[in-house]
């Protein structure tokens, strides 16, 4: 059986997500944009979905816009600046893909791009944002939390200076939520990208949270679906599923945070017994189950593969894109030492991961390090 530790790649759906999707995967299929009774059951299914997925981050309904995932918010994020002419964007070095390309996108077309630098511990240098900040671009957008390195970013500082000089904020929050206590209004930011799939709930939907005072054009134009923000007649069984996820999210969230939290906490105390084993960002805060180690003289891709053959499932810090085998820009951005660089695994707890997975990992991790330095001495 796969010890699966992978979790900020994606998790597991839920028996309880799954439960409350059924229904909406069988007799409830009537489209929601119809009038008659089946039509009415599937809408009245998506406007309490609205509710309880808003509420999770402490949003109002009329705020929530649903997409096909955190990918496809980010990118309607950073749509809302196409009425603006040419705009500046200001964008933290470590942005996730779905962040970054759109950027440079619009960079091509000829809207200018400043990339925030971050520490060697990932975490974003404010005196730099905010010196961009006087600048005033048009949109800042800083993540609630990294997906590699698990770091949480200095947010709300940065949200309620960049508002004072009339900057647009946005924040990808996919990893924050359900692992940190996340609330829009409070952290002072225009617009927040979520995804069901990283908190139990199923793949290919997700939602943009945006503040009431700014309107953005859609990005999907067709039938007005989503008060016209986001054309296409909606997954209903996807969205309740996330709105159930969303709900137990809410209500497990200092009982899984702890959880994960113990766990990380024992993982590291033992690999930081082992030879040759680095936890980078490790005095940073960070979110409760993500770790992120190299192993200096072994390729990240080996070490991934070498633990797959032992049935644990792990994440390769060096890609952070599909079938990319190109170092990670967010490592890169650390300016880490080019040996740590191509030598990360990541290792990302989730609600059901247990101690006996977390000694499994550190005894294999143990094993190929003490394998790596006999090779070491071999060649020498």
């Amino acid at each position: 059986m796969t010890i699966y530790l992978d979790n900020n790649a994606t998790t597991a759906l839920d028996p309880a997500v799954l439960e409350a999707m059924l229904p909406y995967l069988a007799e409830h299929y009537g489209n929601p944009s119809s009038i008659h009774t089946p039509g009415r059951v599937a809408r009245t299914a998506i406007d309490n979905a609205r509710e309880q997925v808003a509420d999770l981050v402490g949003a109002h309904p009329t705020q929530l816009i649903f997409t096909s995932g955190g990918t496809e918010a980010n990118n309607l994020a950073l749509n809302s600046l196409a009425t603006h002419g040419v705009a500046t964007f200001c964008v933290s070095a470590i942005e996730h893909p779905s962040v970054l390309e759109p950027a440079r996108q619009w960079q091509a077309k000829g809207w200018k791009l400043e990339l925030v630098p971050v520490d060697t511990n990932g975490s974003v240098n404010e005196d730099a944002a905010l010196e961009m900040l006087q600048r005033q671009p048009t949109l800042m957008s800083v993540m609630m939390a990294n997906n590699e390195t698990g770091v949480i970013q200095p947010l709300s500082n940065l949200a309620h200076r960049a508002r004072e000089q009339g900057v647009i904020v946005h924040t990808d929050a996919v990893q924050a939520v359900g692992k940190i206590p996340v609330d829009f209004n409070a952290l002072g930011v225009h617009l927040m990208s979520l995804s069901s799939h990283k908190i139990y709930g199923p793949k290919g939907v997700g939602a943009l949270v945006v503040d009431k005072a700014l309107d953005i054009p859609p990005l999907l134009f067709g039938g007005g679906h989503e008060k016209g923000r986001r054309s296409g007649t909606e997954n209903v069984a996807a969205i309740v599923g996330f709105a159930k996820a969303a709900e137990l999210a809410q209500q497990q969230l200092e009982q899984r945070s702890q959880h994960m939290l113990a766990l990380r906490i024992r993982l590291e105390a033992a690999l930081n017994t082992l030879d040759g084993v680095h936890i980078i960002a490790e005095s940073a805060q960070r979110l409760p189950n993500t770790v992120l180690i190299a192993i200096p003289g072994i390729e990240g891709e080996t070490l991934l593969m070498s633990l797959d053959a032992k049935g644990i499932a792990l994440s390769s810090g060096s890609a952070c894109a599909s079938g990319d085998t190109e170092p990670s820009h967010v490592l890169r951005a650390m300016n880490l030492d080019e040996e740590l660089v191509h030598s990360t695994l990541r290792i990302s707890f989730g609600k059901d991961s247990t101690q006996a997975e977390c000694d499994a990992v550190v005894a294999a991790i143990k094993e190929l390090t003490q394998m790596s330095q006999q090779m070491a001495s071999v060649a020498w």
